[in-house]
């Protein structure tokens, strides 16, 4: 099974097959989550030190944040999601 690595800025790079949700950091719940991750080491700051414009929620429970849009990573994850499965069915053959 290829493991599909997406870019989230600044060689930051995170695992698509572990990624549960890509939320904009702008709401009140949002700016809660972000506190209780840092609050109990769950928090993945990969903006170095730009603004954090998209938080996205992985399979362990961390949150990683991020310095694009989510629209940009959205796209980017459905990139490899499309490539990904090609890359199975060429496998099987």
């Amino acid at each position: 099974m290829p493991i599909d690595l997406i870019n989230i800025g600044y060689g930051n790079l995170v695992s698509a097959s572990r990624i549960i949700a890509i939320v904009a950091p702008d709401s009140a719940p949002s700016k809660r989550l972000i506190a209780y991750a840092r609050d109990n080491s769950l928090l993945i700051d990969a903006t170095c030190g730009r603004r954090t414009r998209s938080i996205i929620v992985i399979d362990s429970n961390h949150l990683v944040l991020s310095a694009l849009l989510p629209e940009t990573i959205s796209t980017r994850f459905d990139y490899a999601r499309r490539h990904c499965g090609e890359r199975v069915n060429e496998q099987g053959k």
